[in-house]
């Protein structure tokens, strides 16, 4: 199985289970037996990238890393990094606990890269966006590493300022920008939510519109307005890369993880995934492992 990284195990010194924060070449140097490695963890990570070129790849999608890069991950994501000359910068961890503990009406989930798996997980920074971006990186770090009274609550309040400044970069790429109304993308996240949720045991969507308390039409209008995508699309996406994850991350036969998917016959799942893949799950596995 894909191992799943916590907190703690990145600091046994700084007593602090909800929150890390570090610099980037020392994390790596630090943690070099995982970080190369397929993983995933159970908080969201943003890092900052200051000099390095390479790739990122998260759940099976490649990135560029270079100067003035950004990434976010959301629990449950997988990645893993692979660099052409070393990387530097600063990288934090944090649970959704620890940043809402401060702010009664504020979710982590409020920010458009974290908000929906459609949104892409990286920004890269001007030129002159990245000075003003990277101090705020470097005072969450120094304040990281002190034993200042309420070192939490400004903490969580230099992360909550850096989401606020890159969500307005984040936003004013095209590519990065949501569309529908509020509702529909308050609709969207429940819907994800759920998918999170139930995916390996309810695959219709009749299922879904019924725990949303609206009609199959109306979450097919949801949908399509938002991100392009049909109801039955998004569920049957979530399903293909947890297939994925567990065809490359795991020991696990094909028939048991069509089982682990709630696929009740093997073929059936086998036919679904080479639709969505073009290739068959024993195929998509063998490829895969050779290029890495």
């Amino acid at each position: 199985m894909i191992p799943i990284l916590n907190i703690e195990q990145f600091d046994k010194v700084i007593h602090s289970h909800d929150v890390y924060s570090n610099e980037l070449s020392l994390h790596l140097k630090k943690n070099s037996h995982i970080v190369h490695t397929a993983h995933r963890h159970d908080f969201f990570l943003c890092v900052l990238f200051t000099k390095g070129i390479g790739i990122h790849e998260i759940d099976f999608n490649n990135f560029d890393i270079q100067p003035g890069t950004v990434f976010f991950l959301k629990p449950g994501q997988t990645h893993l990094w692979k660099f052409d000359s070393p990387p530097e910068g600063f990288i934090f961890f944090h649970t959704s606990d620890f940043f809402e503990f401060g702010y009664s009406n504020t979710k982590v989930a409020q920010f458009p890269f974290y908000y929906s798996n459609e949104n892409p997980p990286n920004l890269h920074l001007k030129k002159d966006d990245l000075p003003s971006i990277k101090q705020l990186f470097k005072e969450i770090n120094d304040e990281y590493n002190t034993d200042a009274i309420f070192k939490n609550q400004k903490l969580s309040a230099l992360i909550n300022l850096l989401y606020i400044d890159l969500t307005r970069l984040y936003s004013n790429f095209e590519s990065h920008s949501n569309v529908g109304s509020t509702v529909y993308l308050s609709t969207l996240r429940k819907f994800e939510v759920l998918i999170q949720k139930k995916y390996k045991e309810n695959k219709s969507v009749s299922f879904y519109a019924k725990e949303l308390n609206i009609s199959t039409k109306h979450l097919n209008r949801i949908t399509k307005n938002t991100i392009g995508k049909s109801p039955s699309q998004i569920i049957k996406e979530r399903l293909i890369l947890e297939a994925k994850r567990l065809l490359v991350h795991s020991e696990d036969s094909l028939k048991e993880i069509s089982n682990i998917l709630g696929f009740e016959d093997y073929a059936y799942f086998s036919k679904v995934f080479k639709m969505t893949t073009n290739k068959t799950p024993s195929v998509f596995r063998e490829k895969y492992k050779k290029q890495h």
